[in-house]
């Protein structure tokens, strides 16, 4: 069993993800989304797609079986457990702008989008080539009828989690989600662990 690692709430982080390990984002205290993106590690420009992924699944609910593409329709990772299965590919990450627009009564805060830029500049990701990211166990409901979205609080419980396994070298950028709306009210950390062949 490889270390679990904690994201403080409100921060991000980034890391190497190799082709045949699993990454498991674990919710530990319940109602916490998490944005995650995914890079090609040889050329990072190749990047994973909302579009894409989409467009091969078919569906907006993605959950254990579906593999989640770049920009480049090749797979990144696959989706091998799901405890929750509702997660978010349609809202950008949170940053100073959307804190401007939907929290004008808080403090702003640079959120996800300012916290993977931040952890992924070392992998020269630039914030110009920050994507939607797949945000694990956000709950965005989308009304059939008006397609109108609403943001209401994840169904995670605590311990639930959510692995994928890379199917290319890979760098990933995670976070523990900074807007309010997303988790429920409140701001809690995330988990996550490398596990596989790979990893030695």
């Amino acid at each position: 069993m490889s270390e679990t690692i904690e994201i403080a709430p409100r921060s991000g982080t980034a890391f190497r993800l190799l082709a045949g390990q699993r990454l498991t984002v674990i919710d530990p205290r319940g109602v916490q989304v998490a944005d995650l993106l995914a890079y090609n590690a040889e050329d990072v420009r190749e990047v994973i797609s909302s579009g894409r992924t989409f467009d091969y699944a078919e569906t907006i609910r993605l959950t254990a079986g579906h593999l989640l593409y770049s920009n480049r329709s090749r797979p990144m990772l696959a989706i091998v457990e799901d405890t929750v299965g509702q997660h978010d590919f349609l809202l950008t990450p949170c940053s100073y702008d959307t804190f401007h627009h939907f929290y004008p009564e808080l403090p702003p805060h640079r959120g996800c989008f300012g916290n993977l830029a931040e952890a992924l500049a070392p992998y020269g990701v630039t914030e110009d080539m920050i994507p939607v990211a797949f945000n694990c166990f956000m709950n965005v409901p989308v009304d059939g009828a008006t397609g109108k979205l609403e943001v209401l609080p994840p169904t995670s419980r605590a311990g639930d989690h959510l692995t994928l396994e890379a199917q290319i070298d890979l760098i990933i950028g995670l976070t523990a989600c900074s807007a309010p709306a997303s988790n429920g009210g409140s701001f809690k950390p995330i988990h996550y662990r490398v596990e596989g062949a790979a990893e030695a």
